[in-house]
């Protein structure tokens, strides 16, 4: 009697099953946050006083059981053999590479923006936020950027802090605006 050893071979109808449905990697990752969201919303504290009809944990549940809804019909259209299709826009090449300047440059600016939004505000913050997404998309007309970001970054401040009610700092400019 001989011990049976496995070869390499033997591996190879596993790993294409799972490269042919890898899309329930999407599905877990739906499933995952799902629940995540769903824990989050059925665990928030709610005072007596703010409850009415619609209270703040009706869209948390709502969109933890639509992600939960969606991954599972995923996964029953990858195991029943649907396909995600190939990405093929009419203004996209998929030849070309990647453009990683590009990608890098807008990972800077939103970081950046982020850092800094404590210590000079919202309105300072976006404006660089908003200009330096343009530079980094390629603008054409850089004269002009930094005043439109401005216009942006303050109409987006009045337009949070003072119509909607979500307070933003507002930094230096806190007494201005």
């Amino acid at each position: 009697m001989s011990a049976t050893t496995e070869s390499p071979q033997d591996d190879r109808p596993r790993k294409s099953w799972l490269r042919e449905h890898s899309e329930l990697g999407v599905c877990v990752m739906l499933l995952a946050l799902g629940a995540l969201v769903l824990t989050d919303a059925l665990t928030m504290d709610v005072d007596i006083s703010q409850r009415g009809p619609i209270g703040p944990k009706t869209v948390p549940v709502v969109v933890g059981i639509g992600l939960l809804v969606i991954a599972l019909l995923l996964a029953v259209d990858v195991l029943r053999g649907g396909r995600g299709e190939a990405e093929g826009g009419e203004d996209i090449d998929l030849a070309e590479p990647a453009d990683w300047r590009t990608v890098l440059l807008l990972a800077g600016v939103f970081l950046g923006a982020a850092v800094l939004i404590e210590p000079v505000g919202f309105p300072v913050a976006g404006a660089l936020l908003f200009w330096g997404a343009a530079f980094a998309l390629g603008s054409r007309r850089p004269d002009r950027d930094p005043l439109i970001a401005a216009v942006l970054s303050v109409a987006t401040y009045a337009l949070f802090n003072n119509l909607l009610g979500v307070p933003l700092p507002g930094g230096p400019l806190m007494g201005v605006l």
